[in-house]
């Protein structure tokens, strides 16, 4: 672990399996998502579906960064970041969703 600075999505990794928000105590992760056929399968596979990730969302106000979440994703889709989450002028905003978890770090 590099330290409490924010949690990034790496979204590729993400199956929205949702271990992270069940075992969240602060309930500050959201996540929808829906189910497509998996494209591609040999000929004569049964259909298969997959989740597709529509939102991920942290609550920073509501989290308290105990790293529950990033050790127990089981596909590694969670991660420790140095940079802190900013301040806001609102609780609204210090909801950010995947292009602010997957996006560069803040500067």
């Amino acid at each position: 672990m590099t330290g409490h600075g924010s949690i990034r999505l790496i979204e590729p990794a993400c199956t929205s399996c949702m271990v992270c928000a069940r075992e969240c105590p602060a309930w500050c992760i959201t996540i929808d998502s829906h189910t497509e056929p998996v494209p591609d399968l040999p000929a004569g596979a049964r259909e298969r579906t997959q989740n597709v990730l529509d939102r991920f969302e942290i609550d920073w106000s509501l989290c308290m960064y105990c790293g529950i979440c990033v050790d127990e994703c089981p596909f590694d889709a969670l991660a420790w970041e140095p940079q802190h989450t900013a301040a806001a002028p609102s609780a609204v905003l210090l909801r950010h969703g995947i292009d602010d978890l997957t996006g560069p770090p803040p500067t």
